[in-house]
This record gives C-alpha cells, sequence and structure tokens, in this order.
C-alpha cells in the first residue's frame, strides 16, 4: 500500500465523531497519514432517531452527503456516524450505527453496542427530547454529546461515545483491509 496521505471527510461538525474517526482510520492504518475534515451532512431523519432503521438510513444519509459533496473527489472516504434509541426486548438502549464510503461508490455500514437506558430517560425521548438535552437535564451539564455523551456518564467515563463510535468504525473497515477477501 502506498504511503500516500488517506483523507476521510466526515459528516458532522461534532469534535467527538471526527475524533472517532481519525483514530480509527490511524489504528486501521497504522503505516499512513490520516488527514479529517468535518462538514455538516444532514441525516434526513428526526434528530433523535428512536429506531434502528431510521438510526441506519441516518448514517447512510450523511455518508452519501459528504459523498456528493466532493465533487473534485478529494477525499478517499466519507464517513457518517448516527446515534439512536429504541426499545428492544431488554429494555431501551442507546446505539450507533457507522458508515463508511469510498471514491468507488462501496459502503459498509456496521452498529455499535448497545447502552441500557433508564426508562425514565427512554420515556421523555418517547415525549420528543433529544437523548443529549435530557442528558444535560438529568446531570446539570453542557454539551454531553460532545464530550462523552450518555456513554460516558452512564459508565462512569470507563467507556465513552468517542471510543465506541471507533470500535464501529474500526470492525467497519474491515472489508477495506482485507478487500481481496471481501469481493
Amino acid at each position: 500500500m502506498s504511503n500516500a496521505v488517506i483523507r476521510v471527510l466526515v459528516g458532522s461538525n461534532n469534535p467527538v465523531k471526527k475524533g472517532a474517526a481519525m483514530k480509527a482510520f490511524a489504528k486501521a492504518f497504522p503505516t499512513r497519514a490520516i488527514h479529517c475534515e468535518e462538514i455538516s451532512a444532514p441525516s434526513n431523519v428526526a434528530d433523535q432517531p428512536m429506531n434502528e432503521a431510521d438510526t441506519k438510513l441516518g448514517s447512510q444519509n450523511r455518508a452519501t452527503f459528504c459523498a456528493h459533496s466532493d465533487s473534485k473527489q478529494q477525499f478517499d472516504y466519507y464517513v457518517a456516524m448516527e446515534g439512536g434509541v429504541d426499545s428492544f426486548s431488554e429494555g431501551p438502549a442507546t446505539f450507533a450505527y457507522v458508515t463508511i464510503r469510498d471514491q468507488q461508490g462501496r459502503i459498509v455500514t456496521g452498529r455499535s453496542a448497545n447502552l441500557p437506558l433508564p426508562r425514565k430517560v427512554y420515556s421523555r425521548l418517547e415525549q420528543g427530547e433529544e437523548l443529549a438535552h435530557v442528558m444535560d437535564d438529568l446531570f446539570n451539564d453542557q454539551n454531553i454529546r460532545q464530550k462523552g455523551g450518555a456513554i460516558g456518564i452512564f459508565t462512569n467515563q470507563i467507556e465513552t461515545r468517542e471510543r465506541v463510535y471507533m470500535q464501529a468504525l474500526i470492525l467497519a473497515l474491515a472489508p477495506y483491509l482485507h478487500e481481496e477477501i471481501y469481493q
């Protein structure tokens, strides 16, 4: 593989998402320099996706927007992450979908692990609030989404939103790391 810089366009201005993409690509391609930029990309789903299908679609929409906005094809990969919630047989949980798209139009979508949510948090989400705002209110903080997120708060910072997104992205990169086997 050449030593050229890998250029990644992330479909969010959230530094947590850009950081997750930067770190995931750096781990996946340790001998390559990684250049990451961000762009505000619409998800075209609700601000707080309430099911897996909308969360996945939001991630894919953001990655597609990134690819279509790169008319000069300056980037090698287009990356997006979308956090969502759903109610499962085990109870309500938050999770994320990640999408990686390349210049050839190949798309890989992955998913993070679930973080169980308290029923009282999920009830507020069902009333139309966003998880980030509910968490800010419950923990008397501001902009938790750009810090450790609900994941950081509920795990006492043992895990963070950035690391969970990073892990999901690394797993989604597998087909790009072993193209000869995945084709």
